[in-house]
């Protein structure tokens, strides 16, 4: 991780640029796609038929942005996670550190309940990007959370 890393001016958005582009790209693809389907559909296949065809690209692209909404936001008040299926929300004396192993697939965050969650807005696989940002997060967790008391 980076060494003296300054901590960013609050609040501040940290989410992952690859994951989003592919996530929204591949949405975006499934939805004009099925479209484009359901209007070169013969006719042997009934209206039904061609709305649930777009029915399920949009739910596909549902699941999709799931995975795209992801991020870590912090503010004066504390931290949040947005992550695929849950949102958790924390204020700073509950947050103690944040780890990015190698070859995780995103950083973890330690909490002073003994909780560990994933934040996925922080993506291992951007490799330098994502330990900046995780410095990052740990210069501000030092600086309001209880873990950079003595």
């Amino acid at each position: 991780m980076y060494q003296n890393a300054t901590p960013p001016s609050l609040p501040v958005t940290w989410r992952p640029r690859r994951g989003r582009i592919v996530a929204y790209g591949f949405a975006a693809v499934l939805v004009v796609g099925s479209v484009i389907l359901a209007i070169a559909l013969p006719d042997p296949f009934t209206i039904a038929d061609k709305l649930a065809m777009v029915a399920l690209g949009c739910l596909i692209a549902g699941v999709l942005h799931l995975l795209g909404r992801c991020r870590v936001e912090a503010d004066e008040q504390g931290l949040t996670l947005v992550n695929a299926l849950r949102v958790h929300r924390y204020s700073w004396p509950e947050v103690l550190d944040v780890t990015l192993i190698e070859g995780e697939p995103w950083a973890k965050i330690d909490f002073a309940d003994g909780a560990t969650i994933g934040a996925m807005g922080i993506q291992g696989s951007e490799k330098e990007r994502a330990r900046r940002q995780a410095a990052e997060l740990l210069a501000l967790i030092h600086e309001r959370a209880e873990a950079g008391e003595p």
